[in-house]
């Protein structure tokens, strides 16, 4: 058998199990991951490697969610930022060495390995299908992240929700990740008596619809925190076809983020 014969699925995914009923040896198989035709995504999943440079944490984590989901519990959906990332909502700053995964269960929550087990309520409108995956929607994934990461780590995740809504309405193409601040309000009302909604209130009344990137959404925190005044965002700057990051009009001051 030759690496040209090595067939996976749409995301490049093949199981160990697969490779064997193509008639590969285990010596064989470990051969083409010692050249690099294969790389490790999870115990007994393999993903045939295309020769483009390393992958991001985010995407290696989009494909481990996608190798651990056929070894889940049936009614277990992932949750947390393993939803946030599958609905391709931004993350920064957000430890991706675990998946996290929800039962609808009042107790069990646990660690194992690299996969964390939340447990808690979860509704049928807090669940959607993304490419063949089941995961918490957007909203009920904001408030889950509000209610546990750090204000600023959750409103990027926040903020992108939102703003993906926006970038729907001109275009027209619906994505995943889209929600509305009616379906946060609704998410949160949901979650009251949870661990941490008090906080997730706090930081999601912060939100804003118009930010463009973490990077826009951090410095609108740090002038929060500062005590600065609210700037208007994505200010049209008169006379000109240019939109300003932030603005203060009335001081005639406008402020940019730009970079990564």
């Amino acid at each position: 058998m030759t690496s040209e014969t090595l067939r996976g699925d749409a995301h490049g995914l093949v199981r160990r199990s697969r490779l064997r009923e193509q008639g590969f040896s285990d010596d064989e198989i470990d051969a083409l991951r010692r050249s690099g035709v294969l790389t490790g995504v999870r115990r007994g999943v393999h993903r045939l490697t295309d020769g483009g440079g390393p992958d991001s944490a985010v995407v290696d984590h989009a494909l481990r969610a996608r190798a651990a989901a056929p070894g889940l519990s049936p009614e277990a959906v992932f949750d947390h930022v393993t939803a946030a990332v599958l609905l391709g909502l931004p993350v920064w700053a957000v430890p991706l060495a675990r998946l996290h995964v929800l039962r609808s269960r009042p107790t069990g929550a646990r660690t194992r390995g690299d996969l964390v087990v939340h447990s808690g309520a979860l509704a049928s409108d807090d669940v959607v299908e993304v490419d063949g995956l089941r995961l918490t929607g957007p909203a009920r994934t904001v408030v889950d992240l509000a209610r546990s990461l750090p204000a600023e780590q959750a409103l990027v995740v926040a903020d992108g929700a939102l703003h993906a809504a926006v970038v729907d309405g001109r275009t027209g193409c619906p994505r995943p990740g889209a929600t509305s601040p009616d379906d946060i309000t609704s998410a949160l009302a949901r979650a009251t008596g949870t661990t941490g909604v008090g906080t997730a209130r706090r930081t999601l009344a912060l939100v804003d619809p118009a930010s463009e990137s973490p990077g826009e959404t951090r410095s609108r925190l740090r002038m929060h925190l500062s005590g600065l005044p609210t700037p208007v965002t994505q200010w049209p700057v008169p006379g000109t076809r240019y939109r300003a990051d932030f603005a203060w009009p009335e001081l005639r001051v406008v402020g940019e983020f730009d970079g990564k």
